[in-house]
């Protein structure tokens, strides 16, 4: 099979959300939006040893799912929702094969109001 970046960034996106526990803390800095969370908030929250955690955030990282900033002493996670829009897209792209209505229902998804 030929190589191909964007296909191969999508299964590092998807292999990364495939694990329970790195699942929950996507979605829990999903819940977060652009404030994120820190590092020990997201341990305490789910109930996760920081040593365990420091790993899987760093797969998300490295999936290009989530930045981090430096907030004094405190490590800031946050999801990238680019990244997270150009997953879908990547996974919907040729869906529709000439039926746009097969995919009204992922159109209806974009429009939830997250507030």
């Amino acid at each position: 099979m030929k190589a191909n970046p964007d296909r191969d960034r999508t299964v590092e996106q998807l292999s990364a959300l495939a694990h329970s526990t790195r699942f929950e803390v996507f979605r829990a800095l999903m819940r977060a939006g652009n404030e994120g969370l820190s590092a020990g908030t997201i341990a305490e929250f789910l109930e996760i040893a920081p040593n365990t955690l420091s790993n899987h955030l760093a797969i998300l990282q490295r999936a290009g799912l989530t930045a981090v900033r430096r907030d004094g002493r405190r490590l800031i996670y946050a999801a990238e929702i680019g990244a997270i829009t150009s997953l879908v897209e990547a996974m919907v792209r040729d869906c529709c094969d000439g039926h746009p209505e097969v995919c009204k229902p992922l159109t209806n998804a974009s429009t939830v109001d997250c507030s």
